[in-house]
């Protein structure tokens, strides 16, 4: 059909996309870009390596259905948002994946199913990491505990002690036994909901929310289209907050988003800022919780002065108002 020529050029041409996609697209491109920046002394949009084990590539993070009314007037503590954050991931894994939990339950005496119980997990969940706290004192490290044993567990924490360095999840994955591999991905979605658990608000609580998270006729091209955050009626101006501490990964413009803002939180945790008339930070910076970092406006493709306020875990939007714990009014009072 082709003449030799011409296909040997459509071959060359379908190699060097090949090349290119498994460059940008898998983990051994991540690897190989990461490694390049660190040579280089650069940066790199690589995800770690585990982003394309913990739900970036396939498997969303579970969003917990409902908090209970004990959450829902205040901001947990750490300890209460990771045992509801590793309830809900223990919940979305299939029974064989939960077996490494329900034998450490079972070891210091708690008995098993409650850990899935909608009405008794949260609590027991928590005192099953507390149990594990003594031996395991990062967080990274007793979820890890719970989700592959912890046997497989301390062999990993072992490892990573004995190589120095800051302990990360992504590093106890790589140094688990073979077989717990998977393991990490429940961690991994433990530690993100806990981290989203414990996120402030961008503005006042009190803003009216003009366009929630979901499916939404698009007020200027008219079509159907998934909104992937919620727009909070502001006066341009008003003072944007950090809802958390993280790094500035994007500062920057566009007709779309207007002058929008990104920030890492870490453990897959992202939050995104649009349409503001002024941006406070640069990217790069590192930021604390309750930092102004941007003058909300109506920048970019927007029909009014607003904040549109996005959370992604692991890549994957989720509606904030999910994790959204304290909810506090301007003057003190409480909104139910």
């Amino acid at each position: 059909m082709f003449a030799r020529r011409a296909r040997g050029l459509l071959d060359f041409t379908f190699a060097l996309l090949c090349v290119w996609c498994a460059y940008h697209h898998t983990p051994a491109g991540a690897l190989l870009r990461r490694t390049g920046a660190w040579a280089f002394h650069t940066r790199t949009t690589a995800r770690p390596l585990l982003a394309y084990y913990d739900g970036v590539s396939g498997t969303a993070v579970p969003v917990p259905a409902a908090l209970p009314a004990s959450m829902l007037l205040r901001v947990p503590t750490s300890a209460e948002a990771l045992a509801w954050g590793t309830h809900s991931a223990l919940k979305a894994l299939d029974p064989k994946a939960r077996e490494p939990a329900l034998g450490l339950a079972r070891e210091l005496g708690i008995a098993p199913e409650t850990l899935v119980d909608p009405a008794r997990g949260p609590a027991a969940t928590r005192r099953l990491l507390d149990a594990l706290a003594r031996d395991f004192p990062s967080e990274e490290a007793r979820v890890t505990a719970v989700f592959a044993g912890r046997v497989p567990a301390r062999f990993a924490l072992e490892r990573v002690d004995a190589e120095g360095g800051a302990l990360s999840l992504e590093r106890l994955a790589k140094q688990l036994p073979p077989g717990f591999e998977g393991s990490s991905v429940g961690a991994a979605q433990a530690l993100a909901l806990s981290t989203a658990l414990m996120l402030g608000w961008p503005v006042s609580e009190s803003a009216p929310v003009t366009s929630p998270f979901g499916y939404r006729v698009h007020p200027t091209l008219r079509t159907r289209r998934m909104h992937t955050g919620v727009d909070l009626s502001v006066r341009s101006g008003t003072t944007v907050s950090a809802v958390a501490a993280g790094v500035v990964r994007r500062a920057s413009e566009d007709s779309v988003n207007g002058r929008v803002l990104v920030l890492d939180h870490g453990r897959g945790v992202t939050t995104a800022y649009c349409h503001n008339s002024e941006l406070l930070v640069k990217a790069g910076t590192r930021v604390e919780k309750g930092q102004a970092i941007a003058l909300s406006g109506s920048t970019g493709r927007s029909t009014g002065p607003h904040l549109h306020y996005q959370l992604e875990l692991a890549a994957r939007p989720v509606d904030p108002f999910g994790f959204r714990t304290a909810l506090r009014m301007a003057d003190g009072a409480t909104e139910l």
